[in-house]
């Protein structure tokens, strides 16, 4: 898939991304469900992404920030702050028009997937553990 242009509910912000792979990631962890109002859909972002417009970051935890439009309020990317993931970004597919093409392949924080809900059998599933395991700083070159 190659280069995508989106923006935010308001079209103050606008985004240019091309996926780094064809696949869209459901997390339902308690930040996510406050955050977008059930579960954050993004995919991960190459480097080059663009957005242009009144954002603001919010450092939401000790590893990542997350991304809105200071005008509409809309989710824009989280983005790893540290760690060996630094830098890696998950961009909304919801400011995409065409990102909806790609594949649902990757839940996580399953285990904190409200029962109101399920998505594809198939896809991908890490819990909470799976994910801090896989994502968070190590202790030992951590300084926060």
């Amino acid at each position: 898939m190659g280069e995508l242009q989106g923006q935010c509910m308001c079209g103050a912000v606008t985004v240019t991304a091309t996926p780094a792979r064809d696949a869209v990631a459901a997390c339902h962890c308690q930040m996510c469900q406050r955050w977008a109002g059930g579960p954050f859909l993004s995919f991960q972002a190459a480097p080059g992404y663009a957005a242009l417009g009144p954002v603001q970051t919010y450092q939401s935890s000790g590893w990542a920030e997350r991304a809105f439009c200071s005008k509409c309020g809309s989710a824009l990317w989280y983005r790893m702050t540290s760690g060996k993931h630094q830098g890696q970004t998950q961009i909304s597919a919801g400011l995409f028009d065409n990102a909806g093409g790609n594949e649902l392949r990757l839940e996580l924080y399953i285990d904190k997937k409200p029962a109101g809900y399920a998505f594809d059998a198939s896809s991908r599933k890490l819990t909470g553990a799976d994910v801090i395991d896989m994502f968070a700083p190590s202790q030992e070159g951590n300084s926060q």
